[in-house]
């Protein structure tokens, strides 16, 4: 009996921490002999935790909450969450991305000759939080798209990846740095349908 519930609790932890992938269509075969893919974020769309504020209003709301606790908190904190965007987030997606397909294909922003583009339109995300003992993980709602460079219009393959959590074994304090975990795992999810769909 034990281990039957132990095994339940263990599927569950699997569900809760699963990716959703949604309205997939195409496919990554066209990649097939290309070296390098362009790769472009766009955060036009973002909206942020469950009454999904627009990133100026959460960010002022954050702002705020920190300034009042300890001033000067809420400042540096903006600081930190507007670098997290080129510091931590697309640098673990991109990296991440090329160790999951092996290193095969080159993924790199401002790649513009490469002849097909990866657009990642980040959509939602939920920072998460981390008391000592109790936490909850971060997730990241983002929309793929493999375009051509050329012909943007032409949409070779495209999924909505829903809810990629974002945790770390031990405490992790950071908000930018939760929301990053959930930027790898989508970066995981979709490097290994690349790896498997282009042989």
């Amino acid at each position: 009996m034990k281990k039957i519930m132990l095994m339940s609790l263990i599927l569950a932890s699997c569900i809760i921490h699963a990716q959703k992938l949604k309205n997939e269509t195409g496919n990554f075969a066209s990649l097939k002999n290309e070296t390098s893919v362009n790769v472009k974020f766009n955060y036009s769309h973002l909206k942020l935790l469950k009454e999904n504020f627009t990133e100026d209003e959460y960010v002022s709301k954050r702002k705020l909450e920190l300034n009042e606790k300890d001033k000067g908190n809420g400042d540096a904190w903006v600081s930190k969450w507007k670098s997290a965007k080129n510091d931590i987030w697309e640098p673990k997606f991109l990296e991440l991305l090329e160790k999951t397909t092996d290193k095969k294909i080159s993924f790199k922003e401002d790649n513009n000759s490469a002849k097909y583009t990866l657009m990642v339109d980040v959509v939602w995300i939920y920072p998460g939080w981390d008391v000592y003992m109790m936490k909850q993980p971060a997730k990241v709602t983002t929309n793929i798209k493999l375009v051509e460079t050329s012909n943007p219009f032409n949409v070779v393959y495209q999924v909505d990846a829903i809810d990629a959590p974002g945790d770390q074994f031990g405490s992790n304090f950071s908000n930018e740095s939760r929301v990053g975990e959930g930027f790898a795992k989508t970066a995981k999810t979709i490097g290994k349908k690349i790896a498997k769909e282009v042989k």
